[in-house]
């Protein structure tokens, strides 16, 4: 009698197999497409661009790059794995239509990009609409996180150039739609530039801004129901004049620098005006107090705006900076949200940290680096990118409840879009039968009944 040695069993390999899909989970990305309506307003959009008597569609081609980037793909190249599955995917262009495409697109500069983006804020308006409570306006406010996100770069590529992190590569500034604690974030912008780029550019921080805007609902691109946050980078005189001027009149939470004057005037502040921090559950923070500044620390900035400061024991093993005072670290914030208690707005502001958990999710889904070597080029790439996370954040927004909802996009494709399946013909359908022994497997019909039963678009 053998024994058998090893941990795992010896399995006999053969490639004969028929019918069989890899990737089957990926059909909820597929159908998530479908009931935004993004492949209809993308191919309309990208219409003007294709060639006499061609074969594939430029929005087609422009979606299933998104969809490979969606589910793990980091180049043109990788679209290979939707070319492999006809079934699931359609018909897919080669890698050379694909580039080719991309080519034409970046000689076409801003109306290409003009033409994608708006098609992508249609197919917005209407998951948002199918979304109802879910939606990220659902409490009839929009809150925009801009951040900027350091690309290394590993070869001599357009534009790359030395970071304030003294790494090499490009600087995109980015905003995203937060979600709130119930899921994920939705990318709105994202501006290419050098690497050495300022962190605190107010023109860009203002343009980053206008295409965030332009992909929200006519309604909120003005007035007090858009909230705009950014850390210290979006603290300066011009960029907040700007989202505070007459008939734009955003709501903002910037970041600011504790400067000298700021610094003398939290030493002033009396122990008796200081409010104790809260947390998202409505508890004190331990350790952690606001207060908001006045007079002349405020001269020179837009009429409204509340200038506020927290100081909190700094975490072990944390060095203390020179603008901090007493041993405690400060931090400051501006914003023109009016009779709100201070400790509510510190919180609100704080919460901008999430925008750290999407670029840690947009450098899991393509922007680990920039494929290709010019700017025109990358700036395409930039775009699918968005569209890729976009899928990954409506699809979990319409299709899954509870805590999967907030899963990233690595255990997302993991668990749901790596699924095997199998093709079934009884009569004249085609069914595809999931693998019943995945144990996530419910959780990925139960999405596609939920995505079945959205009114398709008109």
């Amino acid at each position: 009698m053998k024994k058998r040695i090893g941990s795992y069993p010896r399995v006999r390999i053969e490639g004969g197999g028929r019918a069989v899909v890899s990737q089957a989970g990926g059909v909820l990305l597929v159908e998530t497409v479908r009931k935004a309506g993004l492949d209809t307003a993308i191919s309309a959009a990208l219409a003007p661009w294709r060639k006499a008597r061609a074969v594939h569609d430029p929005g087609k081609i422009v979606l299933d790059v998104a969809l490979a980037v969606a589910l793990g793909g980091d180049c043109l190249a990788d679209v290979a794995m939707l070319r492999a599955e006809p079934a699931v995917f359609g018909p897919v262009a080669s890698d050379p239509t694909v580039s080719r495409l991309i080519d034409t697109l970046a000689a076409a500069g801003p109306k290409a990009l003009t033409a994608v983006r708006a098609a992508w804020a249609e197919a917005r308006h209407r998951v948002w609409r199918l979304a109802g409570r879910e939606a990220p306006d659902a409490d009839g406010t929009v809150t925009v996180d801009l951040d900027g996100v350091l690309v290394i770069a590993h070869s001599d590529k357009e534009d790359a150039a030395p970071t304030w992190k003294r790494t090499y590569g490009h600087h995109p500034l980015m905003g995203f739609v937060d979600h709130g604690s119930g899921g994920t974030g939705e990318p709105v912008a994202a501006l290419l530039r050098p690497g050495n780029a300022g962190s605190n550019t107010a023109a860009d921080h203002i343009t980053a801004t206008q295409l965030a805007l332009a992909q929200l609902p006519e309604k909120y691109r003005r007035g007090r129901r858009t909230l705009i946050r950014t850390d210290s980078a979006g603290g300066t005189h011009d960029f907040v004049a700007w989202l505070a001027r007459r008939g734009r009149w955003l709501s903002y939470s910037v970041g600011m620098v504790i400067t000298e004057q700021v610094h003398q005037h939290v030493l002033k502040v009396p122990a008796s005006a200081w409010t104790a921090a809260v947390e998202a559950n409505g508890e004190i923070r331990d350790g952690a107090w606001v207060a908001e500044l006045t007079g002349d620390v405020l001269d020179g900035w837009p009429e409204g705006m509340r200038l506020i400061v927290r100081k909190e024991r700094p975490h072990p093993g944390a060095q203390l900076r020179l603008t901090d005072a007493d041993g405690m670290r400060l931090t400051c914030f501006a914003t023109n949200t009016p009779g709100r208690p201070i400790a509510e707005l510190e919180l609100r502001h704080r919460l901008r940290a999430r925008a750290e958990d999407r670029i840690r999710a947009a450098r899991a889904t393509g922007l680990r680096n920039l494929p290709l070597h010019r700017t025109a080029q990358n700036r395409i790439w930039l775009e699918i990118v968005q569209l890729a996370l976009d899928l990954l954040a409506w699809m979990p927004m319409l299709a899954l409840a509870g805590e999967i909802r907030r899963w990233e996009p690595r255990r997302l494709r993991l668990r749901l879009f790596s699924t095997a399946g199998q093709f079934v013909t009884t009569g004249r359908r085609r069914i595809l039968r999931l693998a019943r022994h995945w144990p996530w497997t419910g959780h990925i019909t139960a999405a596609l009944d939920r995505l079945t039963q959205l009114p398709d678009p008109g």
